[in-house]
């Protein structure tokens, strides 16, 4: 949305707020590579050096463990994804697509020997076939990540589909150590339940953002989870106020009907988020029928065997 230009203000608001809520991890932005990604067009939590880690913590680090999402296929991650003993960051989350595992799996050893807690996340598993999410389930379980994630990509989940795969890590991955994580999207306003429903399948990692912040439709609102366990929201309501809204009056992420029409076709949402950009006149029942006849093209593309496992 802002292409990763958060100011040094935002991100000591956002580090302080989640140290005082209680939470136990911090993601504070991407180790993305600057051969892919142009440092002068993204800000510097698209690549997160430590020099600039550094200048968030200042010389009062809080209680909180700090996390960088590195993508498969974006991230020079054998240079840029320095030893433990020289970086303050302490889990790196690696995600990917099915078709990247191979290269996820080398990513989670290259930062577990690092010494860091890793997790890999599998992105847009809702449009994975049956036989493939358990054969990627299985190669993950044997991975060196301690935390496997499921990712609601394209916020098409519902909490059925998420008790089902929550089922299934729990079977493979959890008789070998590994511990289970799910983040939500916001399409059909069923983030905070999906993020519940994990949580009662045995979830060990919670994923939400302050006011929902996220591309296209959001993410699970840290404020309803927090209130959802029993914890005090003020830190995070005084945030969300100070801090974020501004931004989301301005970026204006969260429900629309061209995100819950991507939703419910399990598509990305890139079509929706162009789609929001256009004048205020833009037809939806125009966008709806396009997006249809593209679902329809890619079924027939790939065929109907091929259908996701969890299609309604």
């Amino acid at each position: 949305m802002n292409s990763s230009r958060f100011s040094d203000k935002t991100v000591r608001a956002v580090y302080d707020c989640c140290a005082e809520y209680g939470a136990e991890y911090m993601e504070i932005g991407f180790k993305n590579s600057k051969k892919i990604f142009s440092p002068a067009e993204y800000g510097a939590w698209r690549f997160c050096d430590e020099g600039d880690i550094a200048r968030i913590i200042g010389d009062r680090p809080r209680n909180v463990k700090l996390s960088v999402m590195a993508d498969a296929g974006k991230s020079d991650y054998k240079t840029d994804i320095l030893d433990k003993s020289r970086s303050p960051i302490d889990l790196v989350r690696v995600a990917c697509y099915s078709r990247q595992l191979d290269e996820a799996l080398d990513m989670a050893k290259d930062a577990k020997d690092k010494g860091y807690e890793v997790s890999i996340n599998l992105m847009a598993a809702c449009k994975l076939s049956e036989r493939q999410m358990m054969s990627d389930i299985e190669r993950l379980a044997e991975s060196d990540a301690d935390i496997l994630y499921l990712m609601d990509s394209f916020g098409s989940f519902y909490c059925k589909h998420v008790a089902a795969l929550m089922k299934a890590l729990e079977r493979i991955c959890r008789p070998r150590g590994k511990k289970i994580g799910f983040h939500a999207h916001n399409n059909l306003q069923l983030a905070f339940a999906k993020t519940v429903q994990a949580e009662e399948c045995g979830a060990d990692f919670l994923d939400s953002t302050l006011g929902g912040l996220g591309r296209g439709a959001g993410n699970c609102n840290t404020e309803l989870l927090l209130g959802y366990l029993g914890r005090d929201i003020a830190p995070a309501m005084r945030c969300v106020q100070r801090e974020i809204e501004p931004m989301r009056q301005k970026l204006g992420w969260g429900f629309a009907q061209s995100y819950m029409i991507a939703g419910f076709l399990n598509q990305h949402p890139r079509a929706a988020m162009a789609y929001q950009e256009k004048t205020p006149d833009a037809d939806i029942l125009e966008f709806y029928e396009a997006s249809k006849a593209a679902k329809d093209a890619e079924i027939t593309a790939r065929g109907r065997t091929a259908e996701p496992a969890l299609a309604r």
